[in-house]
């Protein structure tokens, strides 16, 4: 018999006696955990970690949570920071998916610690601090009190809008050497879900006037022909018409600074959602192709500090940039046909598994009590880099509640 043929039956036999490697489960074959058991693993530990954060505040009035310091100890912010709707806002996501009384007292004790700040008119930042707390807070508790305050912050973020240059004013400074006149920035378009709700909740035309102005202005001027936008566009507000596009917390001005891409994202998402314009629904389209089909995205999907950072395979990781992304890709999966639908929630996933490992999850108890790690605030500055940051373990709570009832049905 042919000594290859005989190699073959005794490996064959070899084989049906002691199990065969190559048919083995191997540790690179790992049985892959079901979405079910990733949303339901990381929302429980966000509950566990958030209690913990509550417990090392509640007897310290009028902060929030913002990050940790080099020596990881936890660092606070005042009411008057922009992110400090963050947190409460992630306490009433908890309380929607426990339903546990002691989360909704933690929910309305530091929302209440936000209240303040429905009179901000110095900057546009009160869209993030009162929506995400008090927004949140009244669309599930339904308390009228509530409701009176967002109404309030409406009004008060509407004083920013210039009819001459059409949008919504971010900021009242510049940067070094930058002699802004009027800057909008491209997280404004966060801040616009604010004027919509309250616009339609309390029948204020004036209002919704006011967000579609600045969304088509934003639209005009603050992208490329890729459809990456500038993070700084500052206006003439004698002719509304821009002067400079800069960045402030990107790498360059020519550069695509990778939270600013997921804040257009969302904000476009939202903006369809809310008006059913196609310009935005096609907006938001071009935006996530150019973030899906860069190749500076990471495997992991968890996008580089800037997509056009130096050294790019050792930039830093935006863990917030990533949790943006993976929630506005869920909600518009909803509103696009079937296969593109199917495209969005294959990288969400990837996202949500992503950020729910080790690589980007925090341990228990440690990490100043943040859920993730490895998110970039102000690289330029040498701000808040490759840290723990409240907005980030918010849009990762809110990717999972979304995933969890759109995809889901839970």
């Amino acid at each position: 018999m042919n000594r290859a043929v005989v190699k073959c039956l005794v490996v064959s036999f070899l084989c049906l006696i002691f199990g065969c490697p190559m048919f083995a489960t191997s540790p690179a074959r790992k049985q892959v955990v079901p979405m079910h058991d990733v949303v339901r693993n990381s929302l429980d530990f966000a509950v566990r970690q958030s209690l913990l954060m509550v417990k090392s505040l509640e007897s310290k009035p009028g902060v929030l949570p913002r990050t940790i310091s080099a020596e990881g100890k936890l660092e606070t912010a005042k009411p008057s920071a922009w992110i400090s709707g963050f947190f409460p806002g992630e306490l009433w996501y908890l309380y929607e998916y426990t339903k546990d009384a002691e989360l909704k007292k933690y929910a309305d004790e530091f929302t209440q610690r936000v209240r303040s700040q429905m009179y901000t008119t110095d900057n546009h930042d009160v869209g993030f601090m009162i929506f995400c707390s008090f927004g949140n807070g009244y669309r599930l508790t339904r308390n009228p009190d509530y409701k009176a305050v967002i109404d309030t912050a409406a009004r008060s973020l509407s004083t920013r809008f210039n009819p001459a240059v059409g949008a919504i004013r971010s900021w009242n400074f510049s940067y070094p050497g930058r002699n802004w006149q009027y800057a909008v920035i491209i997280d404004n378009m966060m801040n616009l879900e604010l004027l919509m709700w309250a616009s339609k909740t309390f029948k204020n035309e004036k209002l919704r006037d006011i967000v579609i102005s600045h969304a088509d202005k934003t639209l005009k001027y603050h992208f490329r022909p890729d459809y990456s936008s500038f993070h700084v566009v500052s206006y003439d507000p004698k002719t509304g018409l821009p002067e400079f596009r800069h960045t402030a917390q990107g790498y360059s001005d020519a550069s695509s600074w990778a939270r600013g891409q997921a804040w257009g994202l969302y904000g476009y998402t939202m903006m369809y959602r809310e008006t059913k314009k196609p310009e935005y629904l096609e907006q938001a389209k071009h935006i996530a192709r150019f973030i899906l089909s860069n190749p500076h995205l990471p495997a992991d999907k968890i996008p580089y500090w800037d997509f056009d950072a130096p050294d790019i395979t050792n930039a830093y990781r935006d863990a917030s940039a990533g949790a943006i992304v993976c929630s506005a890709l869920i909600e518009l999966s909803r509103y696009v046909e079937a296969p593109l639908s199917k495209s969005y929630l294959k990288v969400a996933e990837t996202q949500l598994r992503s950020l729910s490992s080790p690589s980007y999850r925090a341990n228990a108890g440690e990490n100043g009590n943040f859920i993730l790690r490895h998110s970039v605030g102000n690289k330029p500055a040498n701000s808040e880099v490759d840290v723990p940051l409240s907005y980030a373990d918010y849009y990762f709570v809110e990717a999972l509640m979304r995933y969890k009832k759109t995809v889901l049905h839970e």
